[in-house]
């Protein structure tokens, strides 16, 4: 058995990253097996913070100081340079095959990513209508950013608790404990704030931390049974664990502390080390950031070009690709600058002036909206469409007392008390700008409450694959706040609306068919359909005992194959042909009505008890087929949500609503 010795090269750590940057590129490029691969990520935090957090410890300890002044220099040339190259040549292929509305979000992305706020950017994209991640070329840069916060953190603690050993050591053990808690906890409440937030994702890196220090301290016993059980916690990790709404919480355990294990009896001599010490596994950890940082990329825009890889050859093909740009990056760019004698002023200077042009096009980019210039005419109504989504929420507010205390309410019209209501799910959301400029028209002040895949029903309870279980808590729990505060202290007008299809269908159609709903109604019987019936009925009959007036909007009718950024996509990629175009913006009429037809009982009761109906479909179709165009222009988003400019086409549809609001 050899003596720990830190200061020394360690080949098998390079090893271990080896098995961490291949478990995240071969999952993101869909090599079966490897469900848990995104593992890969926990793995590099436990390696960096030993790493560096080891490097900080001995310096404090050697010398007496820390100098951050060098310490951000190393972390520059260590991590800015291959950075800077892959950003800029996402950029200009971006800027040929991206549409406008990703390309504007990549401008954002791009800024959040060198200033590394790239996690919190995400997190705050992430939600029912966040882009699918596989649009997200700067999406891996997440992980950097959580380093990097870190990393501005935990020097300072060590530079100013240098003189008192114990009492940094006690505030990392106990900042490791309070993580690991919190990301427990957080992963059931809000599992993208987990995921994304450095908070949350601390207890990892400090793992690290506390190993390279504790190894420091004294020489930890080297036992080679525990390097079996790490490398075994490791790839059973990478095996098993699956890309859900409870990860990182306690998932996140068995990779870091399979990491753990293996560093800390790194240096025995035993077949795991000598396997992770090899030519090999040591040479791919070499160019373990390069590669990480080239291969989404690569990934991402070569399949949103492509629509999408047609067999495994030619995944192979990107897969290579990346391998290649992964060596030439640390062979040309990350070495070479590493080793550079740069002093620290300069390097802080050419890292400022680099940083502030990508910051600088990154911004053009996104104030220019994508630049949609860059494409001819017959594309622009699908990309139009594509970013005619977006709405100015800036009024809403969450009350801390009253009836409403704890949601999120939104006054549209003028200013006043409301009396009238606009209640439902993420469809209020795509009928805001019309339901305002409704509003505004008949001078009459309303508040909109919407929760995405919540059913404007008392008594709701759900569970839906595109939710969380504390989202669906969380509706059931509105639904029964709004109850109460609807019968205490009525509106003189409710408008309810939602996807009432989905909800009785138990799921989606077309492109989100795999979307689905399972929702049940208290104090309702029979099969899904009749409750989500009943529960309406009664819903609209507790709010007219009240004195409440009830207007219910039927079914947005649904164009299943339908979503503008995939058109705009296709058309741009020359993959659509005009039949295919025509098949996929329009849907067979009585496909429409099918969708709606277990709630058609339901629609009819409801209008003859007093409530009133609103049809939007005459918006929509004629009696052969619904269309998600309207004289040449797309008025979907996706296969459900219109558009802005359709909302406020559309909005003479709620002029009732709004005029009862004020005549009352």
């Amino acid at each position: 058995m050899s003596t720990h010795t830190p200061l020394y090269y360690r080949p098998e750590i390079d090893g271990l990253r080896s098995i961490a940057v291949l478990a995240v590129v071969l999952y993101h490029f869909g090599i079966t097996g490897l469900q848990g691969g995104f593992v890969g990520v926990d793995i590099f935090f436990v390696i960096s913070g030993f790493l560096i957090g080891g490097l900080l410890w001995r310096e404090g300890q050697s010398n007496g100081a820390i100098s951050l002044k060098r310490f951000y220099m190393r972390r520059i040339k260590r991590l800015a340079p291959a950075y800077v190259a892959m950003a800029m040549a996402s950029l200009i292929v971006g800027y040929i095959v991206l549409l406008p509305f990703e390309f504007r979000e990549f401008g954002k992305s791009l800024i959040a990513a060198t200033v590394y706020l790239s996690n919190v950017n995400f997190f705050r994209e992430a939600g029912y209508f966040d882009s699918a991640s596989e649009d997200k070329v700067l999406l891996h840069t997440w992980s950097l950013s959580v380093e990097e916060q870190f990393y501005i953190v935990l020097p300072i603690l060590m530079v100013l608790l240098l003189r008192k050993p114990l009492g940094l050591r006690a505030l990392l053990w106990v900042s490791f404990a309070v993580s690991l808690i919190a990301c427990i906890w957080m992963t059931t409440r809000s599992q993208p704030a987990a995921f994304y937030l450095f908070p949350f994702r601390a207890w990892e890196l400090l793992a690290g931390v506390l190993l390279a220090i504790e190894s420091q301290r004294r020489t930890l016993p080297q036992n080679g049974a525990l390097s079996w059980v790490g490398l075994i916690l490791i790839l059973v990790s990478i095996a098993l664990i699956p890309a859900s709404a409870q990860f990182p919480g306690w998932h996140a355990i068995g990779p870091v502390l399979g990491t753990v294990m293996l560093i800390a009896n790194g240096q025995h001599d035993n077949p795991v080390n000598r396997a992770l010490s090899q030519k090999w596994p040591v040479a791919i950890g070499l160019i373990s950031y390069s590669l990480y940082l080239w291969h989404w990329p690569v990934l991402t825009l070569s399949s949103y070009y492509r629509g999408g890889y047609s067999n495994g050859l030619e995944t192979a093909f990107w897969l290579l690709l990346s391998f290649a740009l992964a060596y030439l990056s640390w062979r040309f760019i990350e070495r070479p600058f590493r080793r550079s004698n740069l002093s620290p002023w300069p390097t802080f200077g050419a890292a400022a002036l680099v940083s502030g042009a990508l910051v600088g096009v990154g911004g053009v980019v996104f104030i220019k909206d994508g630049m949609i210039e860059r494409f001819s005419d017959p594309l622009r109504t699908h990309i139009d469409a594509s970013a005619d989504f977006l709405q100015d929420w800036s009024r809403c507010t969450v009350p801390v007392s009253g009836p409403f205390e704890g949601l999120e309410v939104c006054p549209i019209g003028p200013e006043g008390e409301p009396q009238i209501l606009v209640w439902g799910d993420s469809h209020v959301r795509a009928l805001k700008e019309g339901l305002e400029l409704a509003a505004y028209e008949a001078s009459a002040p309303a508040l909109l409450i919407w929760r995405a895949g919540c059913a404007p029903i008392f008594g709701l309870i759900k569970d839906e694959t595109s939710a969380t279980p504390a989202q669906d808590a969380a509706c059931s729990s509105a639904n029964t706040q709004i109850e109460t505060a609807l019968k205490q202290e009525p509106f003189d007008t409710v408008l309810l609306v939602g996807r009432w299809g989905y909800y009785a269908n138990g799921g989606g159609i077309g492109l989100d068919e795999s979307n689905k709903i399972s929702a049940q109604v208290r104090e309702t019987s029979g099969n899904q359909s009749e409750q989500i019936a009943q529960g309406l009925v009664a819903s609209i009959d507790a709010l007219e005992e009240v004195g409440t007036e009830v207007f219910l909007l039927a079914p947005i009718p649904e164009i299943g194959r339908y979503d503008s950024r995939q058109i705009a996509r296709a058309l741009a990629g020359n993959r659509l042909s005009e039949i295919d175009l025509n098949n996929a913006t329009i849907a067979a009429r009585s496909e429409v009505d099918a969708r709606s037809t277990p709630l058609r009982e339901a629609f009819q009761s409801v209008a003859e008890t007093g409530a009133t109906l609103l049809d939007p479909i005459p918006y929509f179709c004629d009696s052969a087929t619904c269309s998600a165009l309207h004289e040449g222009k797309a008025q979907y988003f996706d296969n459900n949500h219109i558009v802005n400019s359709a909302a406020l086409r559309i909005r003479e549809l709620f002029t009732e609503v709004f005029a009862r609001g004020t005549s009352q």
